[in-house]
């Protein structure tokens, strides 16, 4: 069998790793920056000096396995692309439910008339006239449409012809509500295609960039992405539902977790450029979140690892909260490229703009700071910050970039968009101040932070009195936040807390002097009962203080710092279907299948139908998703109620799975 290539893009690094899965170890492994305007190149520099690691040639790569954390960064940042959403038949108040109108911002809407019932049945008819002109005018403004119909999972038919309308109208990416979730509950079903359609262009530029390197070193096997519960798909069938990548990158550092250490009950936690993702490995598996994934403010209809995603890294901006009492600074949840990588590329711009806001007695609103052009397309920007944009077009000082403060704004939306990146201080430039980190230039990090602890808390004082007390109290901050996230999960997933808000948990006083181990009138005391897996490069410098302050045992493996690239490739390809059948009484059993409605006589008979359509679905698709010697089971949830001493069929659901490994290239 031939060697497997794991590799991992995240918001700072790229990591790839060869794996000699037979033998069970690491051959190869290499970390290089992330070139978010051209991802081939990062990519291409790990992935070649892995294989060089390794000692292998290109040719003996049998499977290549890609995870990445950068849809999970993007919807935690707010950033994506610009998409329309269709609303087909729902009502106004539906756009303020499970964060809809909040994801949507000022994306365009398109409400028509059209949807159907409970039961599949036709309320209204497809408004196909407002649809072709609101989609002529979007056309060139909107990446991708979103399409979410009232009960599409009980029929399909208005979600499928808007679809097939637009594509033919603009060619554009068009996923519909439908196709990524067999639940109900409408509102969510459409925040999750809206946060599809975003993610497309994304993922899309990823898989393309893997596959131009791949091929210039000639390698022609099978390209496979981890989907958010830790199994594989094929990087064609991900094109279309990149919305399945979100956690992608958490739920393959968990495998790659229980690969590199054996343990099987830990909480798991992956630190990594922009967020910290925290979850919990119990009797060896990873769990799955049964309400769907969250990611920062959005719970999702994706089925993926029981993961808290916070907006918590390396590279995390730094604030100044000057009402906290005690705690000025806070981190995140937005990302920043580190002063000092940036003046590792630019350092004539970075130094000369610091000696300047040094040299001056008083600072500025904007010193420090730096803007980054990103490219990509910026079809429907307001006029203001098109403007703004068309004058960013290298690593300039961000003070130097704004004309007025009427351009902050502008600039927020830039950055939120994806056009732009901000640099300034961040936790990776307090590591490089205490000698933690030696990848860039610290100098230019002592600047920065030096030019930060000038700044004036509530008392009038300044911050801090030089670069290096800052710096011990930027790490200080990221323990704290760190352990706060991690308590928040493991109250999340205590069944004696249930049904009480774990971030308040997390937080509370008792908690607070419990870590301590407070001894007064009352005597307090908590722990973190189960060990902590530390992963991402960094969690060595971090962690161990972390693990301190929970009072529980620390596991730092080897190869912690490419445990995704890992998990990339020992994980299962597996697909899951579900399907439902109701009942308007008793002989009258309806299947909602893709194909619409279909009535039977008699309940099993119903079932039976299902299952085998399922069955072949999901074979097929477990197939096209790069899967061989597939295996299925089949689970039927029936729920009745008793009338009379009589059994009453009211629904049944059922799931089926088909799984099996990853095709893999044999040379």
């Amino acid at each position: 069998m031939g060697y497997l290539l794991g590799v991992d893009t995240g918001g700072t690094y790229t990591d790839a790793v060869v794996l000699d899965a037979g033998a069970e170890r690491v051959l190869g492994k290499a970390k290089s920056l992330t070139t978010r305007a051209d991802l081939s190149i990062g990519i291409g520099k790990a992935v070649d000096a892995a294989i060089s690691t390794a000692g292998i040639s290109a040719a003996e790569v049998g499977l290549v396995s890609l995870s990445t954390t950068l849809a999970t960064n993007a919807l935690v940042e707010g950033q994506g692309r610009r998409v329309a959403l269709v609303s087909i038949g729902f009502d106004e108040a539906d756009l303020t439910k499970a964060g809809l109108s909040e994801a949507l911002g000022t994306d365009p809407l398109i409400r028509i008339a059209g949807g159907h019932g409970h039961a599949g049945h036709e309320v209204a008819p497809l408004d196909t006239a407002t649809l072709e002109a609101a989609v002529a005018k979007l056309a060139h403004e909107v990446d991708a449409f979103a399409v979410a119909g009232r009960f599409a999972t009980r029929n399909s038919d208005h979600e499928r012809r808007a679809r097939d309308l637009i594509r033919a109208a603009t060619g554009r990416p068009v996923p519909c509500s439908h196709e990524l979730s067999a639940q109900l509950n409408g509102p969510r079903r459409a925040l999750t295609a809206v946060l599809n359609a975003r993610l497309i262009g994304m993922i899309d530029r990823l898989i393309s960039a893997c596959e131009r390197h791949l091929a210039a070193l000639g390698l022609d096997v099978p390209l496979m992405v981890v989907r958010g519960d830790g199994a594989l798909i094929s990087s064609k069938v991900v094109r279309e539902r990149p919305i399945e990548t979100i956690l992608s990158g958490p739920a393959a550092s968990i495998v790659g977790a229980r690969w590199l250490t054996g343990e099987a009950n830990a909480m798991v936690s992956d630190i990594g450029g922009t967020t910290t993702d925290v979850a919990l490995l119990r009797d060896g598996l990873p769990e799955i979140d049964p309400e769907g994934a969250r990611v920062g403010r959005y719970r999702t209809m994706v089925e993926a690892v029981a993961v808290r995603t916070t907006g918590l890294g390396g590279d995390s901006e730094l604030h100044l909260e000057i009402d906290l009492g005690g705690r000025p600074l806070r981190l995140g949840p937005r990302r920043r490229v580190p002063l000092s990588c940036l003046a590792d590329e630019h350092p004539g711009l970075v130094h000369d703009a610091l000696d300047r806001a040094l040299s001056s007695e008083v600072p500025g609103e904007h010193d420090g700071l730096f803007l980054i052009p990103m490219g990509g397309p910026a079809a429907g920007l307001p006029a203001r910050d098109a403007a703004l944009l068309e004058r960013i077009t290298e690593p300039m000082a961000l003070a130097g970039a704004l004309r007025s403060r009427l351009e902050v704004p502008a600039l927020d939306r830039l950055v939120a968009r994806g056009l732009v990146m901000i640099s300034g201080i961040t936790p990776s430039d307090a590591s490089h101040v205490l000698g933690l980190l030696d990848s860039w230039d610290r100098a230019a990090a002592e600047k920065g932070l030096a030019l930060f602890a000038r700044r004036r808390v509530a008392s009038g004082n300044r911050l801090a009195a030089d670069p290096a007390t800052l710096a011990r109290m930027i790490v200080d901050q990221l323990t704290e936040q760190t352990v706060e996230c991690l308590l928040e999960s493991a109250f999340a997933d205590d069944p004696a807390f249930a049904g009480k808000d774990p971030a308040e948990l997390a937080r509370h006083l008792l908690t607070r002097v419990g870590l301590t181990g407070h001894r007064g009138i009352v005597e307090t005391s908590l722990k973190l009962g189960v060990p902590l897996i530390g992963l991402g490069a960094s969690a060595p410098n971090y962690y161990r203080a972390v693990a301190e302050r929970l009072g529980c045992r620390v596991v730092l493996p080897d190869h912690a710092g490419v445990a995704n690239a890992i998990g990339a490739v020992v994980g299962q390809v597996s697909q899951k279907q579900a399907g439902i059948v109701t009942s308007a009484g008793e002989g009258r059993y309806t299947v909602h299948l893709a194909a619409g409605p279909q009535v039977f006589g008699e309940r099993d008979a119903a079932m039976d139908a299902l299952e085998a359509e399922l069955l072949a679905e999901v074979t097929a698709r477990a197939r096209a998703a790069g899967a061989e010697d597939i295996h299925t089971s089949a689970d039927r949830d029936i729920r009745e109620i008793e009338v009379e001493g009589r059994a009453m069929f009211i629904e049944a659901t059922i799931s089926v799975t088909a799984s099996g490994r990853p095709r893999v290239a044999h040379g």
